[in-house]
């Protein structure tokens, strides 16, 4: 008899970025870009947009589901705006979100296909990789409410029979201003005072307040709790409860669905890395082929300057920006991002944010985090 499987954690941030900077990587041309059906039309009016990566390919994430993501999955997210209204120009977003199951194929996929749709709107929009967990702000700004749950492509939200249904525990978290909501394992253990909980069983919904949870996260906890109910194939005979923390005995009923087997692998931070302290605040590496091969060095403190012939990798805190001079060649803008994920790699950082833009027309949170002058 089979029992059940642990969904394997990949090491995609292990990756070599194998598609980068290869023959396949530099056939990402204009032609090839207008050749992917899910890229038509899209960057043609201010919005969001998401794609879900599927076995290579590309599929179009439902409008509803906007703000939900599978842990096992990538997906590509693009945003169209405005500067102002008087201003008919559109500007691009270009996000890719890596969830923490999701394998390097996948991961190399979305990276690879996210080029591709920076090719296809003419290299306009600014780039960022997300990583589950450790989001942008601007990337958590496009959702009033974040929900990262277990499974990945062959999971989709599914209406099916209770009888089929496999309970699960979701927290409400509130992060900044939004509330993010997470699948957790089961346990007991995982239920905090300062969060809301859903327990959800399939034909019972019950709401755990945390003694010191806030008014937002009751509040979305309970609107989630519905939109549960009504999507139910028999949501006439879903019961629902809301039990406070301090109302609750040891022996409540309510304890007795959790699991009481240890669980090592969902501990949602346990993947996290120390970072290096960083020199001043921040790192600065040059990319260049000037000597006739490409290859990244630290640029001392003392001269630190950007150079628009070069690509730099500039390092502060809690986002790494990379920074194409107008002037830069080709190859170096190309393997652009595979240096800056192994930089990330060799400073005990993975998880972090990567911003690619180009000078002129770096965001605002570059900015206002760097301050360093380019070179006449």
């Amino acid at each position: 008899m089979s029992g059940l499987r642990k969904a394997k954690k990949y090491d995609w941030k292990d990756s070599n970025m194998a598609l980068f900077g290869t023959d396949v990587e530099k056939g990402v041309k204009k032609d090839s870009a207008n050749e992917e059906k899910a890229w038509h039309g899209c960057g043609q009016k201010v919005g969001l947009k998401i794609w879900r990566i599927n076995k290579f390919k590309i599929e179009d994430w439902p409008e509803e589901d906007y703000g939900k993501f599978f842990e096992g999955d990538s997906y590509i997210v693009l945003n169209t705006y405005k500067k102002s209204e008087d201003n008919e120009a559109l500007y691009y977003d270009l996000h890719f979100w890596i969830g923490r199951y999701s394998t390097q194929d996948e991961y190399g996929t979305a990276a690879y296909k996210t080029v591709e749709l920076d090719t296809f709107l003419d290299d306009k929009p600014v780039q960022h990789r997300e990583v589950q967990a450790h989001e942008s702000k601007l990337f958590k700004s496009y959702f009033k409410s974040m929900t990262t749950m277990k499974g990945g492509a062959d999971t989709g939200f599914k209406r099916v029979p209770i009888e089929a249904y496999v309970p699960r525990l979701l927290r409400f978290q509130k992060t900044g201003r939004k509330i993010v909501m997470t699948e957790l394992a089961k346990k007991r253990e995982n239920l905090n005072e300062g969060d809301v909980f859903i327990l959800d069983l399939g034909n019972q919904l019950v709401q755990w307040n945390g003694s010191s949870c806030n008014q937002m996260e009751k509040y979305e906890a309970a609107q989630e709790m519905n939109r549960l109910k009504t999507s139910r194939l028999n949501k006439g005979d879903i019961q629902t409860r809301i039990y406070e923390q301090g109302d609750l005995s040891e022996g409540h009923r309510f304890y007795q669905h959790f699991d009481k087997e240890d669980d090592d692998d969902n501990d949602e931070n346990d993947d996290d890395d120390d970072q290096e302290e960083l020199e001043g605040g921040l790192n600065l590496v040059k990319v260049s082929d000037e000597d006739g091969s490409i290859g990244m060095e630290e640029v001392p403190v003392d001269e630190r300057a950007l150079s628009p012939s070069d690509v730099y990798l500039i390092h502060k805190k809690e986002q790494l920006y990379v920074w194409c001079g107008l002037d830069a060649s080709i190859d170096e803008r190309r393997n652009a991002f595979s240096y800056a994920h192994n930089y990330l790699q060799s400073k005990n950082c993975p998880y972090l944010g990567i911003t690619v833009c180009t000078q002129g027309e770096e965001p605002s949170d570059f900015k206002e985090n760097v301050d360093l002058p380019i070179a006449a």
